[in-house]
């Protein structure tokens, strides 16, 4: 069951890739002093023949013990008050996963883009896509990072930029407000980007209106300067309007302005909402930078907030 201590959840399948996003879950914990809670799923198949065969200690003990052996090794470098707390699941891991964040009320699950299957797939690992697709939290998936750090103000050092793509719907107006309150707890800049898809303009209306493509790219200026100056702050975003196909542009631009960074809306909107966006998903597939991604129920809360905000500086 929940508790009021703030907590995250990290899985862990033992891989590098897991190791790391380990060191990233016991920054932010750290850092926050919340509770980081480890988890490892058991193979139920293996669980049945360990029963069968009478294995003393059965297999939870073993992977109970690997596990903090696992995170001693990963966090002998990480100083300060640390709670960990190791839950061993067994079943499906992306299942169980959900499961354990869900009855333990977490405000965030940090997991690695891939697994044990390694990276040399095109698309990352099928647990953490599971996860995406299903959160109800706001999911840190984590790269390998080429900077050591021991805490959260070592790693933002190195986060100088933060991406939010928007589409400039009211819910992407929401996300940016999200990525704004963590560029400013990182210090970073923050890049408010809207990528133009092309398109075909008939004959009739590229004659009538000569300056199709740059009506559009003025509108759509516009309208973002529009939604950045509702986000307020001491440091409003730097606005970037692109061309092209929104997840290569937004990839591209993370990496051109060497953004550590990238905070974007997690599911389609309309009847697919419960599935993940083919922009952000592709943008997971692509990009070498770390992605936070928010459910709709957040921006949810979120836009309550502002309203609550705006209703409170109107009196």
């Amino acid at each position: 069951m929940p508790t009021g201590a703030p907590s995250l959840l990290c899985p862990i399948d033992f891989s590098e890739f897991s190791r790391q996003a380990l060191g990233y879950a016991a920054a932010i914990a750290g850092h926050f002093g919340a509770r980081l809670i480890v988890v490892s799923v058991d193979d139920p198949l293996l669980v049945e023949a360990a029963e069968d065969a009478g294995i003393d200690p059965p297999p939870a003990v073993e992977l109970r013990s690997a596990m903090e052996a696992f995170c001693g090794d990963t966090l002998t470098s990480f100083t300060g008050p640390l709670t960990v707390e190791y839950v061993v699941a067994v079943g499906k891991p992306a299942t169980e996963i959900l499961r354990v964040a869900r009855e333990r009320g977490v405000e965030l699950i940090v997991i690695s883009s891939h697994g044990r299957s390694g990276m040399r797939k095109v698309f990352f690992g099928s647990t953490t896509e599971r996860v995406l697709r299903e959160t109800t939290v706001p999911v840190l998936v984590t790269r390998e990072w080429r900077h050591p750090f021991t805490s959260l103000s070592e790693l933002a050092r190195h986060i100088t930029r933060v991406v939010a793509p928007v589409d400039l719907t009211e819910e992407s107006l929401h996300h940016l407000v999200i990525a704004q309150g963590i560029a400013t707890a990182l210090s970073a800049r923050l890049l408010a980007v809207h990528v133009i898809e092309p398109l075909f303009v008939p004959y009739r209306v590229r004659a009538a209106l000569p300056g199709a493509e740059q009506a559009r790219r003025s509108r759509a200026e516009e309208k973002l300067a529009a939604m950045i100056s509702r986000v307020g702050g001491a440091h409003p975003p730097e606005l970037i309007v692109l061309l092209g196909e929104p997840a290569e542009e937004i990839v591209k631009l993370a990496e051109a302005r060497n953004a550590g960074l990238i905070v974007m809306g997690l599911h389609s909107s309309g009847p697919l909402a419960s599935r993940m966006g083919s922009t952000t998903y592709r943008v997971l597939c692509q990009t070498e930078a770390l992605v936070l991604t928010v459910p709709p129920h957040v921006v949810k809360a979120t836009s309550r907030r502002m309203a609550a905000a705006t209703q409170a500086a109107a009196r």
